[in-house]
């Protein structure tokens, strides 16, 4: 068994003497373990790094073992990701997700924005918006979509306000007003990608949201906490801005 495909690198861990054994997000095979020969090596340890991005040549003379990786570099990011503890914790919070998918299901929406990420972590509020978006698309993947595009009430796409925490439907302005404390805030750049994130009040809120629907579909049923990088990407967005979060 062989294939070639792009990855992104998530982690890695020690195997053997010399050898590694690194978890890749791949476009076309998904979260993708293997191990990679002298991969504790002097030459090899600065490009096994999380947030790098490589050509990855897999083979395993059964499709369901480990197998082997050979890896090319395409993109170095670890060497200025790690100056930022914003990113650090992103690709920490990133893979936290990503394992919460079976191994080998590919998911290339998740794997593209990954690497917007990546791009784009030294910009804060990009950065938090594109890792709500993430987590998003994570709850759909998982099976527990939620439906941002028109109001539950009225049907409404416009002025788009809250979301339902019974059905993870959207809920216009003005239909949610009079149960406003009972909804979930959504601001408007979670239901329109044409709008930017303006503050981290907003990002904040939208996480919010997303880590409600997070514990009730997926950490809690599977007797797991929230990743303590969740809370670690957040402090870090806001000491990057100067602007902490609302109580």
């Amino acid at each position: 068994m062989e294939w070639r495909d792009e990855g992104i690198i998530l982690g890695m861990r020690r195997h053997g003497e010399t050898s590694a054994i690194v978890e890749l997000m791949t476009r076309a095979h998904g979260r993708h373990l293997g191990v990679v020969r002298g991969g504790r090596s002097r030459k090899q340890q600065p490009l096994l790094q999380p947030g790098n991005r490589v050509d990855a040549l897999w083979y395993a003379r059964l499709d369901e073992h480990l197998g082997t990786f050979q890896v090319e570099p395409l993109s170095f990011a670890a060497a200025r990701l790690i100056e930022m503890p914003v990113a650090l914790h992103g690709i920490q919070l990133a893979a936290a997700h990503l394992r919460l998918l079976p191994e080998r299901d590919p998911h290339p929406g998740l794997f593209e924005t990954l690497g917007l990420m990546i791009e784009h972590f030294d910009d804060p509020l990009a950065a938090g918006e594109l890792m709500l978006r993430f987590e998003v698309m994570m709850l759909e993947e998982l099976g527990f979509g939620l439906d941002l595009t028109a109001c539950a009430a009225t049907g409404s796409r416009q002025h788009l306000a809250y979301v339902s925490p019974k059905s993870g439907r959207a809920v216009s302005r003005d239909a949610g007003a009079p149960w406003a404390d009972k909804l979930l805030p959504m601001p408007d750049f979670v239901s329109n990608t044409h709008i930017r994130a303006v503050s981290l009040a907003e990002v904040d809120a939208a996480f919010r949201m997303t880590g409600y629907f997070l514990m009730r579909h997926v950490w809690e049923p599977r007797a797991l906490t929230p990743p303590e990088a969740r809370a670690g990407f957040m402090a870090a967005l806001g000491k990057v801005v100067k602007t902490p979060f609302p109580d």
